[in-house]
């Protein structure tokens, strides 16, 4: 399996396919595997990297604190190293979070960002926003990894045709370091690059699931800070958006690209 190292930390990634660069970063407590429907839908056109982020899947699970920029940074030593720049970057959720840190702190690496259900804010702002963290953080530490793991499936995957969903993420799940997680969820909260989006350079899409934890209209207020971004919906559709509704995230996805191979082609 291929590792790399950065600022002494294990990485475990994985590409396939030939043609520009295309990363993709998972969320908080997940992995490469959460996008085996983007590689095999990909792969045929785009060089597809995945990269597990410190104390996440199959890298190392380094001492923390962890922070955003750590996680960016991370990123961008990645990319140097494969000399896979400049790359289409595509993250979800806390990737998410990554992928606008990575954009505004190293320009030159990106190319096109896809941003999925994910804030350029996660400072605890209101009640409801301390109440989020502060009892996810408290349940992984009373209840442990695949209890929480449980709860969560649920909410993800609610529908009864979603069993195997269900049942696929709490083993992965259950498989997170503890303490690593506790460190990201830390990294996430207080982060914000709010303030900082009207210098994004490169083109940015929001994808926003139309049941998301945090609603349509905060992407599209995110979507006015930012000088090239637009938002698109997806109907009936939850957090794990990539994995629930593959064919519908993927055309997204696809189409953004593209959309911009076809207006650099020479006249």
């Amino acid at each position: 399996m291929p590792y790399l190292s950065v600022d002494n930390a294990r990485l475990y990634y994985d590409e396939e396919g030939t043609g520009p660069p295309l990363l993709f970063i998972h969320g908080l407590g997940s992995s490469t595997r959460d996008w085996f429907a983007q590689v095999s839908h990909f792969a045929d056109r785009y060089r597809v990297i995945r990269l597990d982020l410190r104390g996440h899947g199959r890298s190392e699970s380094t001492q923390g604190p962890y922070h955003m920029a750590q996680f960016a940074r991370d990123v961008a030593v990645t990319l140097r190293t494969l000399d896979a720049t400049p790359a289409h970057i595509v993250g979800l959720s806390m990737g998410g979070m990554v992928t606008l840190q990575l954009g505004l702190d190293a320009p030159r690496l990106v190319r096109r960002l896809v941003v999925v259900n994910s804030t350029a804010d996660a400072r605890l702002r209101t009640w409801n926003d301390i109440w989020f963290y502060v009892s996810r953080r408290t349940a992984v530490q009373l209840l442990g990894m695949r209890r929480v793991g449980k709860i969560i499936a649920g909410r993800l995957f609610p529908k009864p045709d979603q069993t195997n969903l269900r049942r696929e993420f709490i083993k992965r799940w259950s498989q997170n370091d503890r303490q690593a997680y506790l460190w990201s969820i830390d990294a996430i909260m207080g982060w914000s690059v709010r303030e900082r989006l009207s210098s994004l350079s490169a083109p940015t899409l929001l994808v926003a699931a139309e049941h998301d934890y945090t609603p349509v209209a905060t992407k599209n207020r995110i979507a006015t800070r930012i000088p090239d971004a637009r938002v698109a919906v997806v109907d009936d559709a939850r957090h794990a958006l990539p994995v629930e509704k593959p064919e519908a995230f993927n055309s997204i996805v696809e189409e953004f690209l593209t959309s911009e191979c076809a207006s650099s082609e020479p006249e």
